[in-house]
């Protein structure tokens, strides 16, 4: 006779504290067999790489310990997850399987009604919890922040006090972190996971780097500094949502009457991103759509046909000729993470200037993000590509940017080498030296470090032609109001908008309750 077990499988939720599946699964009286699938198609898709997998393999050994010490280790399997489900169930008697909710690519999603119906065929229960503030079959998206807040609010789910182990099974290995099936290995180091390391992050952020945390949240070269560096965290579920919250509540109530001034608006605004994080993600589990098609259905088809690979290479690969670009991509590249600003300044560029069609550069960047997270990712994408119909339409410009950022071009010297000797008057637009200043300069413009791909005034002329005149078609209007009526945020438009250091074209009137900036999603 087989023995009786309940599984909980993990996925994008690597610990066990504030985790409901393995709460809940610990009291059944029943064996627990904790689960993660390595899936092979998963990682042959154009979103997933090699640095996701060397943060989820920290991530993953973290929780074999963890799920070791309460009784039973984490237990891997390499395969698709039906036939690994049906292999478990030729030795065990599956009676109920656990686990969160998840929102993430299509891929996933087509995945978990596959294993649904798997349940359902073979009469095991399936039980899934909500990732905190995401809210699976939202009826009205009025209702959202309110259920948000409350699930914020409500206590962090306690670790179990131990996990009955499973007679006989093998724990299997984990894959190695430059296995061939995560595809080629990192170009650069990758930021460590485990929820040691995120609760190392979350400390020294809420005790110490967070006081600088607004000056510094855009600046490249600072950002990764007196930022939070906990998206990746998040997104692999090392730490939830919600423990970081109450954690920046407990800060915020214990703050010094000498703390209080400097500390107070930094860890409000910090929180507020906080909760910005969530409405984007809950924009994709409303409308799963969005990783492939544009909100708006009106700007459907405006850049997929004049897509230019030879902009693509260039962009990818930080060979633009706009400093600060290349010096951005180069470091992404490299680290995989950057600034908020910065990507919003990346997309940008290769939308309007480039006009490349969100999809194809929106995979690549996914694949760099060592903090990946596809309910923000695509919404971001389409935003700042300007396809929702709900945004604001901005347009940042490069040059002004680097002025702004970077003034010394101390971040542009460090990741585009080839203008180290460049004078600062001209770090920023280097093709305004004079020859004689360039060979002095070591850098020949065209020679040692590339014209700029396009002219920025004239790219941004023709970009806002072509985007007006889709604004201007008969039906629009309504269009946005139907995409704002799903999925717009519900916040009001502030009396006083926030200064910028970019142009904005005025979105339609069924947009203006989401005309926010809504680039503050942590350190993104």
């Amino acid at each position: 006779m087989h023995e009786e077990i309940v599984i909980v499988w993990f996925k994008r939720d690597l610990r066990v504290g504030d985790h409901a599946p393995l709460k809940a699964a610990s009291e059944t009286g029943l064996p627990v067999l904790p689960l993660y699938i390595v899936e092979p198609d998963y990682w042959q898709q154009p979103f997933a790489s090699s640095r996701h997998w060397h943060f989820i393999h920290d991530s993953l050994l973290d929780v074999r310990t963890a799920c070791g010490r309460l009784g039973q280790p984490l237990v891997v399997r390499t395969g698709d997850a039906i036939t690994v489900l049906q292999e478990l169930q030729t030795v065990f008697t599956i009676k109920a399987v656990y686990a969160h909710e998840e929102t993430g690519n299509d891929w996933t999603y087509t995945r978990d009604k596959q294993v649904m119906a798997w349940c359902r065929d073979t009469d095991i229960q399936l039980h899934q919890f909500p990732t905190n503030g995401i809210v699976r079959r939202l009826k009205n998206r009025d209702s959202w922040a309110s259920l948000r807040n409350r699930r914020m609010a409500d206590a962090c789910v306690p670790t179990p006090d131990a996990l009955m182990p499973v007679a006989r099974v093998e724990v299997g290995d984990v894959p190695g972190k430059n296995d061939a099936m995560f595809g080629p290995p990192p170009s650069g180091p990758v930021q460590i996971g485990g929820r040691g390391a995120a609760y190392d992050l979350l400390s020294s952020f809420l005790q110490t780097r967070g006081q600088h945390y607004i000056a510094h949240m855009s600046a490249p070269g600072l950002s990764e500094i007196y930022g939070s560096r906990l998206s990746a965290h998040l997104t692999w579920g090392t730490v939830s949502a919600r423990e970081v919250d109450q954690a920046i509540g407990r800060r915020l109530a214990k703050l010094s009457p000498d703390e209080a001034p400097r500390w107070r608006r930094q860890l409000s605004a910090f929180r507020s991103r906080l909760a910005w994080r969530c409405h984007f993600m809950q924009k994709l589990e409303d409308q799963p759509s969005v990783e492939h098609t544009c909100m708006h259905p009106f700007f459907e088809g405006i850049r997929e046909d004049s897509f230019n690979d030879e902009f693509f290479e260039a962009w990818k690969q930080g060979h633009t000729g706009y400093p600060l670009i290349d010096a951005c991509m180069r470091n992404l590249t490299h680290h995989g993470w950057i600034t908020f600003r910065m990507r919003a300044m990346l997309v940008s560029f290769a939308s309007y200037d480039l006009w490349l069609d969100w999809r194809k550069t929106g995979y690549h960047l996914a694949q760099l993000f060592t903090d990946y997270e596809p309910g923000i990712h695509y919404s971001q994408l389409q935003m700042q590509s300007g396809v929702t119909g709900i945004n604001a339409v901005r347009i940042y410009n490069p040059i002004k940017q680097s002025y702004d950022h970077d003034p010394k071009g101390a971040f542009i010297r460090k990741w585009v080498p080839e203008l180290a000797d460049v004078p600062d008057a001209f770090i920023h637009e280097p093709w305004k030296m004079g020859h004689a200043q360039q060979e002095l300069a070591r850098c020949v413009i065209g020679i040692d470090y590339p014209e700029p791909v396009v002219d920025h005034a004239a790219a941004i002329v023709a970009a806002r032609e072509k985007m007006a005149r889709v604004r201007k078609q008969d039906g629009f209007r309504h269009a946005s109001q139907s995409v704002y009526a799903k999925l717009g945020s519900r916040k009001r438009t502030p009396r006083r908008a926030p200064k910028s250091s970019h142009r904005a074209v005025k979105t339609p009137r069924g947009g203006q309750g989401a005309q926010m900036d809504l680039l503050n999603l942590l350190d993104k």
